[in-house]
């Protein structure tokens, strides 16, 4: 019996999948019949002898694919998560027919000279205004997707999707190859100068999870393990070695090489961009977003990189200065500068992520999170321990509305582990839907923190805290939908919008009242001391140049690639040296994402042309929060009710800017993210 081809959805146990019947050899053949259920859809919408109807077409649309959509979810979820070499051939074989299935689905002749027809009429058929949004948005992804094409375009279309998804199949398995194979260990007391305790407890851990011999000490290519070896190590040789493994992922001579694959991608891109009559990938990604065009994104791009450049001179001039008083005369690398800027926050601000970390256990942080989100929007979360999840490490919870009801069910999974992509992010198993019967969402929230020891609690930074309620807010827009049709439901929405509740959320944390409220020191049950609180609030703009400006060259140099016209990619490194190059980016600070492992580019296109995103949302939060200051109260009442009704509410079913108009009264400005990121007097 194939799990997959049977009902899950069902009450009992949160409608979650049989996550323990399931095995790598079910899902091929499920794939297979599910895509072949949604091809009958599609015949027979296209087949049907009635006129063109909302019901008989987008409605029909909407609720088309469901089971292969069910299936790829879990799919998906599995092999980010726990994924082994068997689900990585599954997902090599399924890559190419997988993507022909979406191109045979977007590009119907049929069933899209049924839209075509519909929209043609949209203003005589008496549409509400989500079920037009339906309608327009479902025209317009079979327009991008080439239904508008002559046969032999569409054709050529359907073949660089095909080729697209093996290729991004591969770099997003070469990337965790990478990751996976790095072990840097540690075993004498010279090797280990300058960590702190909390970073030696975490690296032991995770050295007796890979079988090391006792006392060893392992670090790997997580983020929860390289940033603090780069921050505390006073080993200069192991730092440089960190982090040239660390940058230098996918860029390694031989299987897991992604440069010429990276390349590929591109140049199909702009084949496709061509195709759609735009001169460049960057054209055609841009026209649906609500940025809109190059102009626009380079504009706001440049402005904080400009600002960004002048605020890292400053704090070179700190950095240098506290390199010099620690005896090192070299030139600052790359692999220099969290290690002196740590020196330069503690003098300046007496703050010690080894004082930080004991107030912020990961429990209380999760604990703190669930409170904001009662205290704002009246939600209830309760464990459920017998409810099945694909891992041990996983966490479920069933989650109640104000009014007792049930909401969603939220799946929380924290710690990085072998057979897990890095990074963190939220998706979805089920989206919410009240068209055909009320369906609630199933949403997962997946971060990468190091886990503590066994007899102790896992100690978070001020970032991780930053990315547990980034990733909430993600969550809380999937959980807090109210669309009637599912297409339209939770993040589903334009990629430059989607930051916006995240992004928001993490305000929360930096709130002193959420601090006294929650932060505690895991062993002695003192509250966070105001004095700490205080420090912690005078130091956060302290080395914001330097983290803008790897944000920001990750950003500009995705979008420069992106916007080539030429036919054939370049070589991506030496693409991205010239452009750092005539940036006049600092070296000494690097950049977030090297395009050889830049997954948000390469492992789908959802954000290539698009990793600006965060920064065009970071504009929208950091306004959307000045609401809640003017209210008087973070936590007022009728301000939370507001933003759930107008932004987390109606997911897609309202176009982003009149979204954000509705909740704030009116467009966003600027200077409230200048500010934050200690730039406006800039």
């Amino acid at each position: 019996m194939n799990p997959l081809l049977s009902d899950w959805g069902g009450a009992s146990e949160g409608g979650l999948p049989p996550f323990s019947m399931v095995r790598a050899e079910h899902f091929e053949p499920a794939f297979h019949v599910a895509m072949a259920a949604q091809r009958a859809e599609f015949d027979a919408i296209a087949a049907d002898p009635q006129p063109p109807s909302f019901a008989n077409t987008a409605a029909a649309l909407d609720a088309s694919g469901r089971w292969l959509g069910r299936v790829e979810m879990l799919f998906h979820t599995l092999n980010a998560s726990r994924s082994t070499p068997e689900l990585q051939a599954v997902q090599r074989c399924m890559a190419a027919p997988l993507a022909a299935h979406a191109s045979w689905v977007a590009m119907h002749q049929g069933v899209f000279a049924r839209l075509d027809d519909l929209l043609r009429r949209v203003d005589s058929l008496g549409l509400d205004a989500e079920a037009r949004r339906l309608l327009e948005r479902l025209h317009l992804e079979a327009v991008r997707a080439g239904a508008r094409l002559g046969a032999a375009e569409r054709q050529r279309c359907a073949e660089l999707m095909q080729e697209l998804a093996e290729l991004n199949t591969r770099f997003a398995q070469n990337v965790m190859a990478d990751e996976a194979g790095y072990q840097l260990v540690l075993r004498s007391e010279a090797e280990l100068a300058g960590l702190p305790e909390f970073a030696r407890a975490v690296m032991r851990q995770a050295a007796a999870e890979r079988g090391l011999a006792p006392g060893d000490h392992l670090v790997s290519l997580s983020r929860s393990h390289i940033v603090p070896f780069l921050t505390f190590s006073a080993r200069r040789d192991l730092r440089e070695q960190a982090w040239r493994a660390w940058v230098g992922r996918g860029e390694n001579a031989g299987d897991t090489d992604n440069r010429a694959i990276a390349q590929r991608i591109l140049s199909l891109r702009n084949e496709q961009a061509r195709l759609h009559g735009q001169a460049s990938f960057a054209d055609y990604q841009l026209l649906d977003t609500m940025a809109g065009s190059k102009g626009a994104v380079q504009g706001l791009l440049q402005r904080v990189w400009d600002a960004a450049l002048c605020a890292t001179e400053r704090e070179r001039d700190a950095v240098r200065a506290a390199a010099l008083a620690h005896g090192a005369t070299h030139a600052l690398e790359a692999w220099d500068w969290r290690f002196y800027a740590e020196k330069v926050r503690q003098a300046r601000y007496a703050l010690d992520e080894a004082e930080l970390k004991p107030y912020f256990p990961l429990e209380a942080m999760v604990a703190a999170m669930f409170d904001c989100a009662g205290r704002l929007f009246g939600l209830r979360f309760e464990r459920r321990p017998g409810w099945p999840v694909y891992h041990p490490d996983v966490q479920a919870y069933e989650v109640f509305d104000a009014d007792g009801s049930h909401r969603a069910v939220f799946l929380h999974d924290n710690f990085a582990r072998l057979g897990k992509r890095s990074g963190a992010w939220m998706n979805a198993l089920r989206w919410h839907r009240l068209e055909g019967g009320r369906q609630t969402p199933v949403i997962l929230n997946t971060n990468n923190f190091a886990k503590g020891a066994p007899d102790s609690p896992t100690l978070l930074s001020l970032d991780d805290v930053r990315t547990l309620f980034h990733e909430f807010g993600h969550g809380l827009h999937g959980m807090l939908s109210e669309t009637r049709f599912e297409r339209l439901s939770g993040t589903q929405v334009l990629r430059d919008f989607v930051e916006l509740p995240s992004q928001l959320m993490e305000h929360w944390i930096a709130d002193p009242a959420v601090m006294r409220r929650h932060c505690r020191h895991w062993q002695s049950g003192a509250p966070i001391p105001e004095a700490l609180i205080d420090r912690i609030r005078a130091a956060e703009l302290f080395n914001q140049g330097y983290e803008t400006v790897r944000y920001t060259a990750s950003a500009l140099v995705d979008l420069a690639i992106h916007s080539l016209e030429e036919e054939e990619a370049p070589d991506i490194s030496a693409f991205e040296r010239d452009t750092l190059a005539r940036l006049g980016a600092p070296a000494d600070c690097g950049m977030n994402h090297r395009l050889a492992h830049f997954q948000h580019l390469f492992v789908g296109d959802s954000y290539a042309a698009g990793y600006y995103v965060y920064l065009w949302a970071e504009v929208l939060d950091c306004d959307a929060f000045e609401a809640f200051k003017e209210a008087g109260d973070l936590f007022d009442a009728a301000t939370a009710a507001r933003y759930r009704r107008h932004v987390l509410a109606v997911g897609n079913a309202v176009e982003p800017g009149a979204t954000y108009r509705a909740f704030r009264g009116r467009d966003a400005r600027i200077e409230p993210m200048l500010k934050g990121r200690g730039l406006l007097q800039l």
